[in-house]
């Protein structure tokens, strides 16, 4: 009988949680003026997105207009630089280690991302994290119902929650992951990328604000995926987990997301697909995206 052992069975039974709780904290906050959002995790009723932040604040210097975003000098920059990133082990019920892991890729982060503003001659400065046991009312507003973690673009800093059911059911691939989007975001800012989807959004409609979320959040999960690629063949990122957790997000990527603001299930799987085979973040170019590659 070709059964799976049961200390595997117990790995993917915790692998699929974690990626349910991360899938629901794919969740962009920025600051000032609050409005509806496209922005909604799975059990929430309705959350806020705020409005841009200055142009003075992120990404000076960068391209103006759609150039910011299409023709960015991040896109030439060639693959992510691979910092020998080894956060450790992530055991179970330890509150400590979890600290410890997520201060470690963050620390892994700062020093690939540097290394590529510096490779396009940008201005960079890293993201506070500020990891939290219970919901927070950050300076760009209250607390996402739902959400594990938050970047806030007022003092740029990535909140990570870290609940129970976490601690008992630890995903390194899966919170590394979760972790890598929100520093994504914080590359758009930085980029001047949000530049460009700021100002378009205060102009178009709901199926183009839609469209301009759904090129957000797919780019994030595409740098996410470059940068996890760095870390391909180690302890942390075998190709058997990998492979699951693309094929977890193929299927229920898109769960939770009524307005399909985050991308379809493929559509996100294509992107972290891309990211993770090319490893650079001109692979990740969804803004000159045809539209059939960005639903």
């Amino acid at each position: 009988m070709n059964s799976l052992p049961k200390g595997r069975i117990a790995a993917l039974v915790a692998a699929a949680l974690a990626l349910t709780m991360a899938a629901a904290s794919l969740v962009l906050v920025l600051s000032d003026v609050a409005t509806t959002s496209a922005e909604r995790a799975p059990v929430s009723q309705g959350q806020k997105l705020a409005s841009s932040p200055a142009a003075a604040r992120a990404g000076a210097g960068a391209p103006g207009g759609l150039a910011q975003a299409t023709a960015n000098a991040l896109y030439r920059t060639g693959r992510l630089a691979d910092v020998n990133c080894a956060p450790g082990a992530l055991p179970a019920g330890s509150m400590i280690a979890y600290r410890r892991f997520l201060t470690r890729v963050t620390n892994c982060l700062n020093k690939a991302w540097a290394t590529q503003f510096r490779k396009a001659r940008m201005p960079f400065g890293k993201p506070r994290l500020r990891i939290i046991t219970k919901k927070v009312r950050t300076p760009c507003g209250a607390w996402n119902t739902g959400a594990d973690g938050v970047y806030c673009s007022t003092d740029r800093t990535m909140y990570l929650l870290i609940t129970r059911a976490q601690l008992r059911n630890p995903f390194p691939l899966g919170i590394s992951r979760l972790i890598a989007h929100e520093y994504g975001h914080h590359v758009q800012q930085a980029s001047g990328i949000w530049n460009y989807y700021w100002t378009a959004r205060n102009t178009a409609g709901k199926a183009a604000r839609l469209q301009l979320s759904r090129k957000s959040e797919l780019q994030a999960e595409c740098f996410s995926a470059v940068f996890m690629s760095t870390m391909k063949g180690t302890a942390l990122v075998n190709q058997s987990d990998w492979d699951y957790t693309v094929q977890w997000f193929y299927k229920n990527g898109a769960k939770g997301w009524p307005q399909n603001d985050h991308g379809k299930g493929p559509t996100q799987a294509a992107w972290m697909t891309r990211g993770f085979n090319r490893g650079a973040p001109g692979a990740c170019n969804t803004w000159a995206a045809a539209a059939r590659n960005v639903q």
